[in-house]
């Protein structure tokens, strides 16, 4: 199996890449509570899982490489509950387009943010715009969770897509990281459930903070969680992303 990982190869291997016209992936997640049964790392963790699985897929037809995962997003709902760390949209801005202009130096032209973050959607779709201008360079972007949204509304049993520390984000946490749930608190992981923002219908958006959605910090019902099912929604999410890759939206 051929490396995908940027910071895995060396120099000359990524100008080569570059050379061939290879798709660079940008994982993007956030650091924020989940609830006392998961980790705070797991939109970041679970973004990087999918884009390292998608990479090694889409890798039999194109080159593909994934950069290091940029952790932390647009959190401050969450900061009540502590735990969390955010960034403002103008350091989230600067930030991707550095990354971003770093990767166009190389010589690369064909990135594709995948986010891993309800949060980050909408700000996302916006920056994206702006930094296809400012760097000539056209920039896509998906979360992984919208690309493979069949698999994982087909998978879960409580909800048709992820809420927050849910059944989903929870089975693929236990596929891909079992080491870091606390199993001793799944009981109490259930909570409202909710729509994530770019998705709302709703026709006014106010800013809420999330501990006065959910006391828990959980939004859905982890009870109903298992590895399958994550490995099912992990897998269907890389493959769904890895048919983006291979067909080629920078050249409509």
């Amino acid at each position: 199996m051929s490396e995908v990982q940027w910071n895995r190869l060396t120099a000359a291997e990524l100008r080569a890449l570059a050379a061939r016209d290879a798709v660079v992936l940008l994982p993007i997640g956030a650091i924020e509570q989940h609830g006392r049964h998961l980790p705070t790392g797991v939109d970041d963790f679970l973004a990087a899982e999918v884009c390292r699985r998608a990479a090694v897929l889409a890798a039999e037809h194109i080159g593909v490489v994934v950069t290091p995962s940029v952790p932390t997003g647009l959190s401050e709902h969450h900061m009540a509950f502590g735990g969390t760390l955010t960034l403002g949209l103008p350091t989230l801005h600067a930030l991707l387009r550095d990354i971003c202009r770093s990767v166009i130096r190389v010589g690369f032209s064909r990135i594709l943010i995948v986010n891993g973050h309800g949060g980050n959607m909408t700000a996302l779709n916006a920056l994206t715009t702006e930094l296809t201008a400012e760097l000539s360079t056209p920039i896509a972007f998906a979360s992984y969770f919208g690309s493979g949204r069949e698999v994982v509304r087909d998978t879960l049993e409580t909800q048709d897509g992820l809420m927050h520390a849910c059944e989903g984000e929870t089975s693929m946490m236990m596929a891909g990281y079992p080491e870091l749930i606390r199993t001793e608190h799944l009981d109490e992981a259930h909570g409202p459930r909710i729509t994530l923002p770019a998705e709302s219908t709703e026709p006014v958006y106010m800013a809420v903070s999330y501990d006065r959605i959910t006391e828990s910090g959980v939004a859905g019902d982890a009870r109903a969680a298992s590895p399958e099912k994550g490995e099912r929604m992990l897998s269907g999410c890389a493959s769904a992303l890895a048919d983006i890759i291979v067909r080629d939206p920078w050249a409509k």
